[in-house]
């Protein structure tokens, strides 16, 4: 009985342990963010999940916003939640430090359900590169 039960934990922890290194794939591609509040703009990016809750994010392409014109860097997070049946949700964060001209950092907050992004964002900077309000990406 003992040794059924040692397999049994066994059995368990290896599930468990697959189940943690599970990727959420449909967090993977390309994006299209819209913001809106006290500055209305957009960009388009490329994400991919990295097994330690980092996000990898490049192609980034803002369209009409002088706060990023040129060299952008970026980092991101997420922090899935849910099941690993397709239903992927979790918390996600991203932040943009602008190249030209410098000194503007975008930040956004959010949640990841499915295939919608949806949150908060603020911009710190310099001139009119300030402001505030809501986000939606979504998976294109």
């Amino acid at each position: 009985m003992k040794k059924l039960g040692v397999a049994i934990l066994l059995v368990a922890g290896l599930t468990l342990l697959g189940c943690g290194t599970s990727s959420p794939t449909n967090i993977n591609g390309n994006w299209t963010a819209t913001l809106t509040g006290s500055q209305n703009f957009a960009f388009t990016t490329s994400l991919v999940t990295n097994g330690d809750g980092t996000v990898t994010i490049s192609k980034l392409s803002f369209s009409s916003n002088s706060c990023f014109v040129s060299g952008e860097t970026e980092t991101g997070t997420f922090a899935l939640s849910g099941n690993f049946n397709g239903s992927v949700t979790g918390a996600f964060g991203m932040i943009v430090h602008s190249g030209t001209p410098s000194g503007n950092v975008l930040t956004l907050t959010g949640n990841v359900k499915q295939n919608v992004i949806t949150g908060n964002w603020t911009l710190v900077g310099g001139g009119n590169c300030n402001g505030s309000g809501t986000f939606t990406m979504n998976k294109s």
